[in-house]
């Protein structure tokens, strides 16, 4: 039975993930911040509960020892948790915006792989997948001819292109995890306004897709429902 954590799961992406996961079999650890939230969520899905906020060390620290008592490793790491940020024009976002946008996007993500690293390495087939978006992508938003190139939001999508980094970096370090970073396009979920051209099911089959690829899959790529994502 696969083990596998999803951040950020009460609804939209994640809630979508972690209940296309459950019908593959997998037992899902489904994470929020939001404790009366979450357990809505999962009573749903008939799946477990896991408190964690991925910008409080502690709560991080105690979901993982939660799950490290429950289950003994984890499988599967999906860094769902994201913020849509500040929301302003680009000349108009201070630092201070910035640090709470990648307080979630970036440290976040950071956080809570440090404290699953453990659990992961007790895994025989241990997998990251981290939701990135085309947003990140230097070449798309680049692109006069595509969306992404209307789109700017510096908090945001800086925060998405530091994210691939950041996965590239623990893919190197860690050559037995498969690190990967994912686009699930422009899906339609509350962080904008439900205006996405995607639906949750066709923007999720990315992350489930690669949630599944085993030991002799990529790693420390960037993959969206096509393929390589360009950067």
């Amino acid at each position: 039975m696969t083990t596998t954590l999803i951040t950020g799961a009460n609804k939209g992406l994640g809630f979508e993930t972690a209940r296309r996961l459950i019908e593959a079999g997998h037992t899902v650890y489904l994470g929020a911040r939001d404790a009366r939230r979450g357990r809505e969520a999962a009573a749903k899905l008939g799946t477990r509960f896991v408190q964690i906020d991925v910008t409080d060390e502690d709560s991080v620290k105690a979901a993982a020892e939660f799950i490290r008592e429950d289950a003994g490793h984890l499988d599967v790491l999906v860094n769902n948790a994201g913020i849509v940020g500040a929301g302003k024009p680009v000349g108009e976002v201070t630092g201070s915006d910035m640090q709470t946008t990648y307080d979630t996007n970036v440290f976040g993500v950071v956080r809570v792989t440090h404290a699953f690293l453990p659990l992961l390495q007790a895994s025989d087939a241990p997998v990251v997948v981290n939701v990135s978006s085309g947003l990140g992508s230097l070449a798309a938003t680049g692109d006069p001819g595509r969306v992404e190139f209307h789109v700017a939001l510096l908090d945001y999508n800086s925060s998405k292109t530091a994210l691939v980094m950041v996965t590239s970096q623990y893919a190197k370090a860690y050559p037995a995890i498969r690190f990967n970073a994912v686009d699930p396009g422009y899906t339609a979920t509350d962080l904008n306004g439900h205006q996405g051209t995607n639906s949750v099911e066709e923007g999720a089959e990315i992350i489930v897709r690669m949630a599944a690829i085993g030991a002799d899959g990529p790693t420390g790529g960037f993959f969206d429902k096509a393929g390589p994502v360009v950067w």
